[in-house]
């Protein structure tokens, strides 16, 4: 049988003189998180408009399709709802950002006076990404959202403190595993426990923590009795 006679190549021909074909318009740019490549890359957000072609000529529209954010680098398409996902480089800023919060809270809840809640508190902050933080400075900075707010240590977790809590960990709880998760919250608790058993207005601190990273209230209970317990 000669090339091009068979039944795939026919189906080729046609093919070749029938179908439709997308023309894509770039309509925005920016980085992404690939899940193809497993990394962050540039992308284009596309949309397109699908024809009927006749001899390989676009004759009739067939209507839009996309958008779609297409990879630089592998060049594969994937709905738009792959831009939820944070970049590695947005993701450590929103791990280490959520951290700090924590921390700030907590020193809130239970005050500042005690040197090991800070050198605990200073030591979690640096390894979550802020290496130049230091005892005075997270100490500064929890007398001062004191004088601002007039909160009182000790005082139950207000409203404002509740919301910046969630600020920070709402948009990152998606993102982690359960192990991830349960880090944050343990983290809290090791600063809270480093001057003496919590109190109650630690333990609502940590409580409205492990709520805005989706911990149910079991878990929570379960955990920070686990973070009493020596290792």
């Amino acid at each position: 049988m000669l090339p091009g006679r068979g039944r795939n190549g026919r189906a080729t021909r046609r093919s070749r003189m029938l179908g439709t074909r997308t023309a894509w318009t770039a309509v925005g740019d920016g980085e992404f998180f690939c899940p193809g490549c497993g990394g962050d890359r540039n992308y284009q957000r596309l949309t397109g408009r699908r024809r009927f072609i006749l001899l390989g000529l676009p004759v009739l529209p067939r209507g839009s399709t996309g958008p779609v954010v297409e990879c630089a680098a592998c060049r594969r398409h994937f709905g738009a709802d792959v831009l939820d996902h944070p970049t590695t480089s947005r993701f450590s800023a929103m791990l280490r950002d959520a951290v700090h919060t924590v921390a700030l809270a907590v020193l809130a809840a239970g005050g500042t006076r005690t040197r090991t809640s800070l050198t605990t508190a200073a030591g979690t902050v640096r390894a979550a990404g802020f290496e130049d933080c230091t005892e005075e400075q997270l100490g500064a900075l929890v007398e001062a959202l004191a004088a601002d707010t007039g909160r009182v240590f000790g005082a139950p977790c207000g409203p404002g403190l509740a919301i910046e809590l969630h600020e920070a960990l709402d948009p990152l709880a998606p993102h982690l595993a359960q192990a991830g998760r349960e880090s944050i919250l343990l983290q809290g608790a090791r600063i809270a426990l480093a001057d003496g058993p919590y109190t109650p207005a630690e333990r609502e601190v940590l409580t409205t923590v492990g709520a805005a990273l989706t911990i149910t209230s079991d878990e929570v209970s379960r955990l920070l009795a686990a973070a009493r317990t020596p290792s």
